[in-house]
């Protein structure tokens, strides 16, 4: 079955179209964060891609009114640390209002590379990354950062990634 998701002449796409033709783009999740002034934050994001490698570069999209937006505006850095399927409590940790002004970081176990940004230790992978330039896109903000260390921690061979699909976490089939 097929659904039109095309607004009427002179109207706009509502934003429950755009959400249920979006659940069917199957993505990474990933947690990005910052610390700025004694502060840490973090946010989930499956709005992260590689940009380029020469130099390199990533791509965050970050709502403009979060906090993590703010702690990257202010630090001139991020940092990327792609989650594993296991970790889909982490996922939900750092996602929602909830737990905005609350320390998401918690009792994980965390570390820091070359900008201080704190990155999840038992993730798969991560990116440090400084502040590159941003472009202003609706309620986001599309933030470019140039990769200064990136990690594989977890073997891709022994531990898959966290995938979002559907409005659910989800696992690759082998």
């Amino acid at each position: 079955m097929t659904t039109d998701k095309q607004a009427q002449e002179g109207q706009t796409i509502q934003h429950e179209q755009i959400r249920d033709v979006m659940r069917h783009w199957a993505t990474g999740v990933a947690i990005v964060s910052s610390a700025h002034e004694g502060v840490q934050h973090g946010m989930t994001v499956s709005s992260f891609t590689s940009l380029a490698l020469d130099p390199p570069l990533v791509l965050v999209s970050l709502e403009q009114n979060s906090r993590t937006h703010d702690l990257v505006m202010g630090a001139g850095a991020f940092g990327v640390s792609i989650l594993a399927a296991d970790q889909a409590d982490v996922s939900n940790r750092f996602a929602g209002r909830e737990t905005e002004d609350s320390d998401r970081f918690e009792g994980l176990e965390t570390h820091s590379l070359t900008t201080g940004c704190p990155l999840l230790t038992n993730s798969l992978a991560v990116f440090d990354c400084k502040f590159s330039g941003s472009h202003p896109a609706g309620t986001h903000t599309m933030m470019i950062g140039e990769v200064v260390a990136a990690r594989v921690i977890r073997d891709a061979d022994q531990t898959e990634p966290l995938l979002y699909f559907n409005r659910d976490y989800r696992k690759l089939a082998k």
